[in-house]
């Protein structure tokens, strides 16, 4: 072999190794598809706990991952364009927190990355895995367990306003848990021999007008349903209630913080930090299929004191003796 062709075999072979050792440093990308806004005090504290996860598993975003941030801002129907801007960028793994609706769009974005989703609804039910202990597949993550607290916060506002006949739920119909959640509250209804009243929204205005309605039919209570595009009008919400003088009970605990009456859910930083810690186990080698669901480990119970007064109620001290944080 002449000493030209030598060096070029030399040089091209060097060129490869560089470049596969530059593959090899490169840094992994998990996607993170979120229903919420970059500005809502619940993204940022989500997004800690997150981080939070994946420094458990060794992972620091900027120094060995890169987070790459697609936020839907309270429109569920952009999640599935969102979730197919990761897969087209190759993602190594795609954490879903825009509740089963962003569970399903990112399941249809991809059948190969892997997915860590939050689910509201039990994700067996709907088709996300193939079990809570075996997922199968290419997802597993956490669900909240949605549906079955409708009845616990049913419960609740019960018990804070004493002889309450009617009760306002409000949903927002376009999320594929909806019917679910109504019934759940229906049932847990008739169990207490109250009548649930459903009222839906999908938009600010309807928000608006589903107020104006609880006023007609005297509810002498409200439930707002816990899912993204409700959580993401919490101050509208809370500002309403107050306008209208009604009792509400909210899904999220941040709703306590923005002034809203009692709020009964799973804890979001424990939730958002198994997220994390369950994308650091994909990245260091672990599959979706081989990860449990897992349920929400703890739940609070926030009960906004100054609330209670301004709506001239007495909060029970059954309830203040259960609650996780009183906010005074």
């Amino acid at each position: 072999m002449r000493r030209r062709e030598l060096l070029l075999l030399v040089g091209a072979a060097m060129t490869t190794a560089r470049a596969l050792h530059a593959q090899q440093k490169a840094m992994p990308v998990v996607g993170y598809l979120s229903s919420g806004s970059p500005n809502a005090d619940t993204f940022s504290a989500a997004r800690a706990a997150f981080l939070e996860g994946l420094r458990e598993k060794g992972y620091a975003d900027g120094r060995n991952v890169v987070i790459d941030y697609r936020l839907a801002e309270g429109h569920l129907d952009r999640l599935p364009a969102l979730a197919a801007e990761l897969v087209s960028r190759k993602v190594d793994v795609i954490v879903s927190t825009g509740g089963t609706t962003g569970a399903v769009a990112a399941k249809g974005a991809t059948s190969t990355i892997p997915i860590i989703f939050i689910s509201g609804d039990d994700p067996v039910e709907r088709g996300l895995v193939a079990s809570l202990a075996r997922p199968g597949g290419n997802l597993t993550g956490v669900t909240t367990l949605g549906v079955t607290l409708m009845g616990k916060r049913l419960e609740l506002i019960s018990e804070l306003v004493s002889r309450v006949m009617v009760i306002a739920l409000i949903s927002n119909p376009s999320n594929v848990n909806a019917g679910r959640m109504i019934q759940a509250a229906q049932e847990a209804g008739r169990t207490k021999e109250v009548r649930v009243h459903v009222l839906n929204a999908s938009t600010e205005g309807e928000i608006d007008a589903a107020f104006a309605t609880l006023v007609q039919l005297q509810a002498g209570a409200l439930i707002v349903g816990s899912e993204p595009f409700l959580i993401s009008r919490r101050q509208q919400l809370v500002a309403l209630a107050a306008r209208y003088g009604v009792p509400a009970i909210y899904g999220a605990g941040d709703f306590g913080a923005a002034g809203g009456l009692i709020s009964y859910a799973p804890s979001l930083t424990g939730l958002f930090r198994q997220l994390g810690v369950y994308a650091g186990k994909i990245l260091n080698g672990a599959k979706a299929a081989d990860l449990p669901v897992e349920e929400p480990a703890r739940f609070e119970l926030v009960v906004n004191l100054k609330t209670a007064h301004a709506l001239g109620l007495t909060v029970r001290p059954s309830i203040l003796a259960r609650a996780d944080e009183v906010i005074e």
